[in-house]
């Protein structure tokens, strides 16, 4: 038994209760595995070294995780799948997908290749009714597109919504009658149609029975995702539920694009090889002048009139173009495609795009995560994505409130 460690040896030897460690347990933070002979839940003495040797092991203590572990089964709807990075950090923090509406092929055929047993509901939204669902699912999510509404009257109802994709979400949610429903967006959609469009949903939401939860903007480097991505997130609790939904905790420790491709905390290795695109020619040559962390203006001062047209005379900093990200840093948003004019993601030492599997672990996906279809069909469905690991993030609110919830009632 000398190589092992008992869960009160391990926590009065880490300064921390037994509640902490069984949270790392399933965080993946320490693992307690099996004693050999008595099979006790145990740890492995050069783990616990290892940990405590660590800079992590200072993070971890300094940090109070979002980790919360559900009280029952809790179960979701997802409209607007995509390719599953919302899904699978729902199903990170303990929540199991009934069923993903998505209208693309290429993101339905990625589903099902990696989750056999999920019910994909492959087709435009408006071709599906979801009463069966009714009082069955939990929570129903959605990335719906931001659109213009039509306004009838001086308060947007549901009918003026009529042809807009956020009018199938309300739909889908007023068929379901979920406890709780989660939208999420650009940020963008705070200035659309001068905030028109968000007052919209927060009337039609308020129309079919929900209270707003006060809409938040999430920042991707603040929940373990090494990407300045943001996600508009609205919030709409059921009337008849008196529960506080509260969004995830930020974190203090910010990852960065070494964090992301090469073995360490986010990852157990360096990030597989994989295809990508490729420059043009012009564009390459171009690139190969920037420093990492450098962009356009890193160029000699001709050069950056011939790359930037019209666009160098415009004034404003246009730091995405002609962009070389560097490893101590944080990725720039992705896009759906990496070649693309102005939002160049060139990688730190090689001037080339960031590759498929680089792209995606950006993006937190698992490695073991494939993309069905043509390398462009790849990008636009990981570049389309909620990053895996804001989505875990929210699902462990979800899973908070939901525990409240059903602690306080015994809903039927």
């Amino acid at each position: 038994m000398s190589e092992y460690l008992t869960l009160s040896e391990t926590a009065e030897l880490v300064g921390k209760c037994k509640e902490t460690l069984r949270r790392w347990d399933n965080e993946g933070i320490l693992n307690a595995v099996r004693e050999p002979v008595s099979n006790y839940r145990v740890y492995r003495k050069e783990d616990v070294r290892a940990l405590m040797g660590s800079l992590f092991f200072k993070d971890a203590e300094a940090e109070e995780s979002n980790y919360v572990e559900p009280d029952n089964d809790y179960t979701v709807l997802e409209l607007f799948a995509g390719a599953g990075g919302l899904a699978i950090g729902m199903e990170k923090a303990g929540l199991k997908c009934v069923a993903l509406n998505e209208i693309d092929k290429w993101a339905c055929n990625t589903l099902r290749k990696n989750r056999p047993n999920w019910n994909v509901l492959e087709g435009d939204i408006k071709d599906f009714v979801f009463t069966d669902y009714k009082n069955k699912v939990d929570v129903v999510t959605g990335g719906f597109p931001c659109q213009a509404f039509s306004y009838a009257g001086k308060k947007l109802g549901l009918n003026d919504a009529r042809g807009t994709l956020f009018y199938e979400f309300a739909r889908a949610v007023q068929e379901v009658s979920p406890a709780i429903c989660i939208g999420e967006n650009v940020r963008g959609l705070l200035s659309h149609e001068n905030g028109k469009t968000l007052q919209g949903m927060i009337s039609i939401l308020d129309e079919i029975g929900y209270n707003i939860v006060p809409f938040q903007v999430l920042k991707a480097i603040n929940y373990k995702v090494p990407q300045k991505r943001e996600r508009l997130i609205l919030v709409g609790v059921r009337k008849d539920i008196d529960v506080n939904y509260e969004y995830p905790k930020p974190y203090n420790k910010i990852y960065n694009l070494a964090d992301a491709l090469k073995k360490g905390e986010l990852f157990s290795s360096n990030v597989p090889t994989s295809k990508g695109a490729t420059y043009p020619k012009y564009k390459k040559e171009v690139l190969d002048l920037v420093p990492p962390k450098g962009y356009w203006r890193n160029l000699p001062i001709e050069l950056q009139k011939d790359y930037m047209g019209g666009s160098f005379y415009l004034g404003g900093g246009k730091t995405g173009m002609a962009r070389r990200i560097g490893w101590d840093e944080p990725c720039l948003t992705l896009t759906c495609s990496p070649a693309q004019k102005q939002t160049e993601r060139c990688h730190p030492e090689e001037t080339r795009p960031f590759t498929v599997r680089e792209y995606a672990r950006i993006q937190t996906f698992p490695d073991e995560w494939e993309f069905v279809g043509s390398i462009a069909q790849q990008y636009k469905q990981i570049g389309n994505a909620v990053p895996v690991n804001l989505g875990r993030e929210l699902g462990y609110s979800i899973v908070k409130f939901l525990n409240k919830y059903y602690s306080l009632s015994n809903p039927k």
